[in-house]
């Protein structure tokens, strides 16, 4: 169905092994060492974009929609930055584990089991995350489409992702989930990689501009991802809503 973002399969990727989305040693492991540098990037670029002082709840009065929320890995901090966190997920496991996550740690998050086209709300977002979740969606340019939608005008939109490279399907696939065992066999789907001018162009027929787009990259001797020039592999990008 060419308007549906749902990938079943990878639903049910995901949905296997939700239990570990908040195990730092599990299979989500990789993922809790990249956290930190994704955070630090939304959190630095939402403060100079919307020209907000730093304070310790510097998001405060702030919306954003987080969507491919998994076990809420991001919707957390967000929400202990202030802001007020909207997070879905099409996979229902995953929103089950995330609410309970949440309310153990006392943070007030609204969160359904949705994906963006069905998601019921009128609601405009300042931000609307799309963090590790283009490369898993049944159709790229619908799932920007939908997403978009729920986007204030000016409001931002980060994408993070996987460049479609000899690189990546090395370093991502190869090299993560069967030399280095980061990931489960089957995480990743090289021909879902989607390539930066790609991304940029359907984000452009969608009313979104570029405004940054950075690489990350992963140092084995530090053990830490940090952001840099090389998006060979992974990059992430703000874009907004003109």
């Amino acid at each position: 169905m060419k308007n549906n973002t749902i990938n079943k399969k990878e639903i049910e990727k995901f949905t296997k092994i939700a239990e570990e989305w908040w195990d730092p040693n599990g299979k989500f492991k990789p993922l809790h060492k990249f956290n930190p540098i994704r955070i630090k990037y939304i959190r630095d670029t939402i403060i100079s974009e919307f020209k907000i002082k730093k304070n310790h709840e510097p998001f405060k009065g702030l919306s954003i929609l987080d969507i491919g929320c998994g076990g809420g890995l991001l919707s957390e901090p967000m929400a202990s930055l202030g802001a007020k966190v909207t997070g879905i997920d099409a996979s229902n496991k995953n929103i089950q584990v995330a609410k309970y996550h949440s309310k153990k740690n006392k943070l007030k998050i609204n969160y359904f089991n949705s994906s963006p086209e069905s998601l019921k709300t009128k609601e405009k977002f300042d931000v609307v995350l799309n963090m590790e979740i283009v490369e898993h969606v049944e159709n790229v340019d619908h799932f920007i489409k939908e997403s978009s939608k729920f986007l204030k005008k000016s409001g931002v939109m980060f994408i993070a992702t996987l460049n479609k490279t000899l690189k990546s399907y090395i370093f991502a696939i190869i090299g993560a989930e069967y030399i280095l065992k980061w990931l489960p066999i089957g995480t990743h789907d090289w021909e879902k990689f989607v390539k930066p001018e790609q991304l940029t162009k359907i984000c452009r027929n969608n009313s979104l501009t570029l405004k940054k787009i950075d690489g990350m990259t992963f140092n084995p001797i530090l053990d830490k991802w940090s952001i840099s020039s090389d998006k060979s592999v992974n990059y992430i990008s703000e874009f907004k809503k003109i």
